[in-house]
């Protein structure tokens, strides 16, 4: 089954205690946890130290990428990371989670959760050196109603070693979660005489999550370009601030055939996006 992760069941405390169930417990709710948990995972040892001796390190996000999803995108993103523990590794947890204070419910605004434990596998030359992967299904239609925000996103990491011991990190690497924008243009009038003034109309808009649909995204700065029939390259006109709705208008001379379109750069919480150039020809 799928474990979403609520701000309720997120606090460092009760991440620790899930590390802890009972082999039958845990297999009821998580059945990918591996059976050999069962031995020291049933004695519920919690560390003295809050952070534990196990460490975290090298870890990479959906590849060192930004994870922008449109307002229903299902996304498949992998997180690689490395634990480090003189008394080896049994199970890891991976969460991500926006907030200010993991250890408060009070303060967790958003978190995800992965289906399956990661899978993490020892060096063969480094004892107690763990390359771990955990695989998040995102679907942002149901994952991210009422629950987080487009923007800094930071990656929570617990683990058990072979004793029964807990740790974890609940800042070892940070990314961007963004919604996805879409552009578009039209060229008019065209055909066009050469040095006739051209309008090109189009919209911005990104993704809405809640309402599972795209929404007009203004007061955003977006460029309007231009290539000719004979380029491969565009280059940019001038910039338009999306109006109400997200809007976009625009005028321009006519001076040769080609393509016009509006491009988006990205912010902290939108992804870039260009539309489909508009062909113009010119007589």
């Amino acid at each position: 089954m799928r474990i979403r992760v609520t701000a309720a069941a997120f606090s460092a405390a009760v991440v620790v205690s899930t590390l802890a169930l009972p082999a039958t417990a845990q297999a009821a709710e998580r059945p990918s946890a591996p059976a050999r948990l069962g031995g020291f995972a049933a004695k519920a040892v919690h560390p003295n130290d809050s952070l534990g001796s196990m460490k975290f390190s090298k870890a990479v996000i959906n590849g060192g990428k930004d994870i922008v999803l449109g307002a229903t995108t299902k996304k498949t993103v992998t997180v690689t990371y490395v634990a480090t523990s003189s008394s080896g590794v049994a199970l890891t947890e991976a969460f991500l989670w926006q907030g200010t204070d993991s250890s408060s419910t009070d303060t967790i605004t958003g978190s995800l959760g992965t289906d399956d434990d990661p899978a993490c596998t020892e060096s063969t030359v480094q004892t107690g050196v763990y390359s771990c992967t955990a695989v998040f299904h995102i679907n942002a239609a149901s994952d991210f109603k009422d629950n987080g925000v487009a923007g800094t996103w930071k990656l929570f990491l617990g683990g058990y070693d072979l004793y029964a011991n807990a740790s974890y990190d609940d800042n070892v690497a940070t990314t961007r979660i963004k919604k996805a924008s879409q552009l578009t243009v039209n060229a008019t009038p065209e055909p066009v005489k050469k040095g006739k003034t051209i309008t090109v109309v189009g919209s911005l808009k990104r993704a809405n999550w809640s309402t599972g649909k795209n929404a007009g995204y203004p007061g955003q700065k977006v460029l309007l370009q231009y290539r000719k029939k004979s380029s491969r390259t565009y280059t940019t006109l001038k910039s338009v601030t999306s109006g109400s709705g997200g809007a976009l208008k625009s005028t321009t001379k006519a001076t040769a055939d080609g393509y016009y379109r509006y491009s988006f750069a990205t912010n902290s919480t939108t992804g870039a996006s260009s539309a489909a150039g508009d062909y113009v020809d010119v007589k």
